[in-house]
Order: structure tokens, then C-alpha cells, then sequence
């Protein structure tokens, strides 16, 4: 089992910076492929960014392309989402997950950070 923690969440004017956390326990998630997404009110959630463990190459919604990025650290067995340029738009809740095969379902979620851009 896996277990994945986000932090990182907050309140912040638009046009600035978080950078978000997703800390996996359990067993290591290196060879994972991870996901980001988020869940604003009243809407469904929706994908935000997708990184390959192995290779480190990350996708993007093309909402948050060129303002996200989203990497990964072996050592800390922890996935990163930097978001600049944040804009009120972008208030959501904001999930990471897991999954090991790239064409199945994600298999884990973490519980989720809220991310508050003001106008």
C-alpha cells in the first residue's frame, strides 16, 4: 500500500508562487507514474500535471502549461508541483496520485491541499 501526503496549500495573491508536496510512504514510488489534479467548487475534478518516474518528463494541462512544473525526488520519495503566475482561476483543491502502470487507473490518492489564489 501507499500512502500519499500533500502540503504546501495556501493562500496566496494572484500572480504568485506555491510549490506543493506529495510525500509517499508505505513503499517507494520510484517507477510510479504520478498525477496531479484538482477539484474546484461545484466542478469536476480535473487533471493538472502527469510526471513519468523514470524519466522525469512531466505533461501538462494546457491551463497551467509554462506556469506549472511538476518533479520528482527519489531520496525524499516525494513528488513536487511549483506553481507561478497563480491565478484566481486556479483555486482548487489540489490532489496528487499514484499509480504503477501508465495505462490503468490511478490506484492511490492523497487527501488533498487547498489552494486559495486571490484576486
Amino acid at each position: 500500500q501507499v500512502q500519499l501526503v500533500e502540503s504546501g496549500g495556501g493562500l496566496v495573491q494572484a500572480g504568485g508562487s506555491l510549490r506543493l508536496s506529495c510525500a509517499a510512504s508505505g513503499r517507494t514510488i520510484n517507477g510510479y507514474y504520478m498525477g496531479w489534479f484538482r477539484q474546484a467548487p461545484g466542478k469536476e475534478r480535473e487533471f493538472v500535471a502527469f510526471i513519468n518516474w523514470n524519466s522525469g518528463r512531466g505533461s501538462y494541462a494546457d491551463s497551467v502549461k509554462g506556469r506549472f512544473t511538476t518533479t520528482r525526488d527519489s531520496a525524499k520519495n516525494t513528488v513536487y508541483l511549483q506553481m507561478n503566475n497563480l491565478e484566481p482561476e486556479d483555486t482548487a483543491v489540489y490532489y496528487c496520485a499514484a499509480k504503477i502502470s501508465v495505462y490503468s487507473e490511478y490506484d492511490y490518492w492523497g487527501q488533498g491541499t487547498q489552494v486559495t489564489v486571490s484576486s
